[in-house]
């Protein structure tokens, strides 16, 4: 029996292409390391330690009001926190919220984002207008809505009783679901444009020759937004959802001025704080913090993830 060998080139086609790094890609990376190596040695020397601190303080039963009876408990108290049905509550308000929020959002901020991309007329003024909620710091915001939604002096009341479900006398903040309701409507006003700013970014990235190819084609405004527009910010759209959803995973402003947490409606950080702060819990307090900081960098990573970004090809070298 004879065997045949296949010359080199058949074999060279066989095997799986390698993927090459351009050099631009690698000079980029390079330079992108260089600029951002002090900011995170800064950020490392400020946060490193409280981070190690509180990840020491989490093995320990320790309560402020008796600082001398600390003891070594291991993991106790992160079964304690994880088998307690008022941290999943909490953590299902925080998911909520930040879900509703960031989908919302990232609906609304669009809209403002392709009026600010297309209009001509002043658009310096509707720019700049349109971050004057960004620019308000979120306490004063929250009790601005908190005041809006008031049973006694609020406007929303007043001004939208029209609407079947809403009454002179409706308490906003006498049951979940309407709580939940106000603290999420602060949280959009808020934040939806930057949003919207990030999203105008990336909408500038869009060929105008590709839209009107395709308008060209016969593709209807919807066409081009599905098929042209939206998958050329694709980029952008992962940048504006992460930093939004991991701010408002991390919610805590709100509803420590709206509600204090009132008819459930505690977050991850508000219940961080109750265990420090008001009940001096230092060691579960901590242990909440920790989960709270690897939760934080679990969604970071599932949001990457499930985007699929190519930055070699949003750069246009793919």
């Amino acid at each position: 029996m004879t065997t045949t060998v296949a010359p080199d080139s058949e074999r060279d086609v066989k095997r799986s292409p390698k993927k090459t790094v351009s050099d631009r890609t690698s000079a980029e990376n390079r330079l992108g390391i260089k600029l951002v190596a002090p900011a995170v040695v800064l950020m490392l020397l400020v946060t490193a330690w409280p981070m190690i601190q509180a990840l020491y303080l989490s093995l320990f039963r320790y309560r402020l009001t008796a600082p001398d009876d600390r003891e070594f408990i291991g993991i106790d108290n992160y079964v304690t926190v994880l088998s307690d049905s008022l941290f999943w509550r909490d953590t299902w308000n925080t998911l909520l919220i930040m879900v509703v929020t960031v989908a919302v959002e990232l609906v609304i901020g669009f809209a403002f984002a392709m009026v600010m991309h297309r209009i001509v007329f002043a658009r310096g003024v509707m720019r700049t207008s349109i971050l004057i909620p960004y620019g308000i710091i979120t306490v004063v915001s929250a009790f601005a809505w908190q005041f809006a939604f008031s049973l006694n002096n609020g406007f929303v009341n007043s001004w939208f009783n029209w609407l079947p479900w809403i009454a002179e006398d409706t308490n906003w903040f006498g049951d979940h679901w309407p709580a939940m309701f106000a603290i999420m409507v602060s949280e959009i006003w808020k934040t939806t444009p930057f949003m919207a700013l990030l999203l105008l970014a990336g909408l500038a990235q869009v060929s105008e020759d590709m839209l009107e190819a395709a308008k060209v084609d016969g593709a209807t405004w919807w066409q081009r937004l599905w098929k042209v527009i939206l998958p050329n910010m694709r980029a952008a759209i992962m940048v504006a959802v992460l930093f939004r959803a991991l701010d408002a995973y991390r919610i805590f402003d709100n509803i420590f001025v709206m509600t204090r947490g009132a008819q459930d409606t505690e977050s991850i950080s508000f219940l961080t704080y109750r265990q420090v702060i008001e009940q001096m819990q230092l060691g579960l307090g901590s242990a909440l913090s920790v989960i709270l900081f690897l939760s934080v960098l679990l969604l970071a990573w599932l949001i990457v993830k499930l985007f699929k970004v190519d930055l070699a090809q949003a750069r246009g070298e793919g």
